[in-house]
């Protein structure tokens, strides 16, 4: 079977949306498991109170874990009475070849 040039156009595009699309699924993968372990610690009921710098390290060490770029000045953590609230902003850079794309992820949550 032999392709026409609009139809190898039309493959030479779908492969670099797939290469692409590879290559930045795993950032929003990683920010999806970030935002669900924001989640869970503003819906756990701590005894006694957590601080904001104990919320704050929590959030940066599993950042780190998942391979995310957030630093603790990225982390802003909110406790009045018995409500936490937690915003991550943080950037990442993904290399693609002749381009780099920049991605803003802010995941939170608050209970």
């Amino acid at each position: 079977m032999k392709l026409s040039p609009r139809q190898w156009l039309a493959v030479a595009l779908l492969a670099v949306f797939v290469y692409i699309s590879a290559s930045l699924a795993p950032y929003f993968v990683d920010n999806l498991r970030l935002q669900r372990y924001v989640e869970e610690i503003t819906h756990s009921s701590p005894i006694p109170p957590r601080s904001p710098e104990w919320v704050r390290a929590q959030v940066v060490q599993r950042a780190r874990q998942l391979g995310l770029p957030v630093e603790a000045n990225d982390v802003q953590v909110e406790i009045t009475g018995a409500r936490t609230r937690i915003t991550v902003r943080y950037l990442v850079e993904v290399s693609i070849p002749g381009y780099t794309v920049k991605l803003h992820f802010a995941p939170s949550a608050g209970s």
